[in-house]
């Protein structure tokens, strides 16, 4: 089976309410293989650092020599930006929720001391530095060489109060894309509603890039 990994969004960490249903997720599903004397899917949930240089570093030293049909990921927010740069780094599959798509642009005016969401007493410094990072991980045009786009299952919301829906959409043009109506950035009916197709999609037997899902 591959290793999973799940990359949280800007400001966010492990503790998001996707993340640990995820990670409870796949933790009953590896309960079930371990009955059936299967394989467990490797789980990887890291806290991101601020910087993007050091935080594709840290996905690096933690995944190895994994890669290729190996490897999946899952992306929210800036982790989907994250998560694509990997995918198309590592030629890996990527699930992305509401992805980022031009987080440079997005975040030059963040710069500055931030709190943490999951927990205000946790501070870091976002810097002009941080932004150059992101434009140096941009990948370029997904829709060449085809089947590029194919590598990502991505959900977008229409009603996502953060990022522009149409962007999104607009990016990920060719790839298995869902459009939402209504939700919102956090996705907050993933749970109930969408994990378990990302999970299909991540957990999935490898196939040819070309073929669409079902």
């Amino acid at each position: 089976m591959p290793t999973l990994l799940y990359l949280h969004g800007f400001r966010s960490s492990p503790q998001s309410a996707k993340a640990r249903a995820t990670a409870l997720r796949v933790a009953q599903l590896n309960a079930q293989r371990e009955a059936l004397g299967e394989p467990a899917v490797r789980w990887l949930c890291p806290q991101l650092p601020p910087s993007p240089r050091d935080a594709m570093d840290l996905c690096l030293d933690l995944l190895g020599s994994v890669k290729g049909d190996d490897l999946r990921l899952i992306g929210s927010s800036l982790g989907g930006f994250y998560a694509t740069w990997l995918a198309h780094t590592l030629q890996a599959r990527a699930a992305l929720i509401n992805p980022a798509v031009d987080p440079a642009r997005d975040l030059c005016g963040q710069i500055g001391s931030l709190a943490a969401w999951h927990d205000p007493t946790l501070r870091f410094d976002f810097t002009a530095a941080h932004v150059d990072e992101l434009r140096a991980l941009q990948v370029g045009d997904l829709s060449a060489p085809v089947p590029e786009p194919q590598r990502y299952v991505v959900l977008i919301a229409q009603g996502d109060e953060v990022l522009d829906w149409r962007d999104m959409a607009a990016r990920y043009r060719g790839a298995h894309c869902t459009v939402l109506p209504g939700g919102d950035h956090a996705l907050s009916d993933y749970a109930d509603r969408h994990l378990d197709t990302v999970l299909r999609w991540c957990l999935a037997p490898a196939r040819p890039i070309e073929t669409p899902l079902p």
